[in-house]
């Protein structure tokens, strides 16, 4: 079996379980796909993974370490300069944990009883007082991203993430700006040669976040977990788009 799907999880990892949370990516599944979702958190069969990219990691890595030099010392990053931005890194007693995978901020919502949690890259802070969700994005080709699509279903799902940790930081108290950012970084294939390293247009991409919706879909997807019956599909899952053809070939 692969290294990185192992699909059957124990079941104090599933909903209802002691080691249960409604991370930030099973959110955006459950708007994909209630049908995956509900396999994937109630009956503990996950759906098959994306393949890893590491090169991704290696930038965050790198961000984060660079965004924290200028954290320590209390000034502005030259990317926040370049750009204009009233915005410094922000000290946090609770950023490292807050950035930490399979911790993130977290919050209990007590209407429905689950436990919303996420994992930020980034956290700035303006003259206001106002902290700013920044989160990093890798990427490579001829173009590089200035701007996000409305009709990228990929880029779509990266404002419902900045608005996910929008919606944390307010329930944990934090006065947090509507505005948010991403540091949108494009390896360039225009190169002559590879030369052992590997360039990068970074660009600031600013978006306005709108987390209303979050609360709304928390009681969405309660109601879906409660359930005795697997939902329908998504309109556009890949994955059960697969396994129904499969299923007609198999007849």
């Amino acid at each position: 079996m692969s290294e990185y799907y192992k699909p059957n999880r124990g079941s104090a990892w599933n909903y209802g379980g002691k080691q249960w949370k409604l991370s930030r990516s099973k959110i955006d599944l459950f708007l994909q796909c209630p049908r995956c979702f509900y396999i994937d958190n109630k009956l503990g069969t996950k759906r098959v993974p994306g393949f890893p990219f590491n090169i991704n990691t290696a930038v965050d890595t790198l961000l984060k370490k660079e965004f924290d030099i200028h954290r320590a010392k209390g000034e502005q990053h030259p990317l926040q300069k370049e750009y204009k931005i009233d915005a410094k890194p922000a000290p946090h007693e609770e950023l490292d944990e807050w950035r930490r995978n399979f911790g993130g901020i977290r919050h209990e919502h007590e209407a429905t009883g689950l436990i919303v949690t996420g994992a930020i890259d980034d956290l700035w802070i303006n003259s206001k007082g106002e902290y700013i969700v920044v989160d990093y994005k890798a990427t490579a080709g001829e173009n590089a991203i200035k701007e996000l699509s409305d009709e990228k279903e990929h880029h779509k799902g990266y404002k419902r993430q900045m608005e996910v940790y929008q919606w944390l930081l307010r329930q944990n108290g934090l006065k947090v700006s509507d505005i948010g950012y991403f540091v949108y970084c494009t390896g360039t294939t225009d190169r002559e040669a590879f030369d052992k390293k590997i360039d990068f247009d970074v660009n600031l991409i600013e978006y306005k976040g709108k987390d209303s919706w979050v609360e709304k879909t928390l009681f969405k997807i309660k109601e879906c977990l409660e359930k005795d019956t697997i939902p329908k599909t998504g309109k556009d899952c890949d994955w059960c788009a697969y396994w129904n053809a499969r299923k007609e070939l198999e007849k």
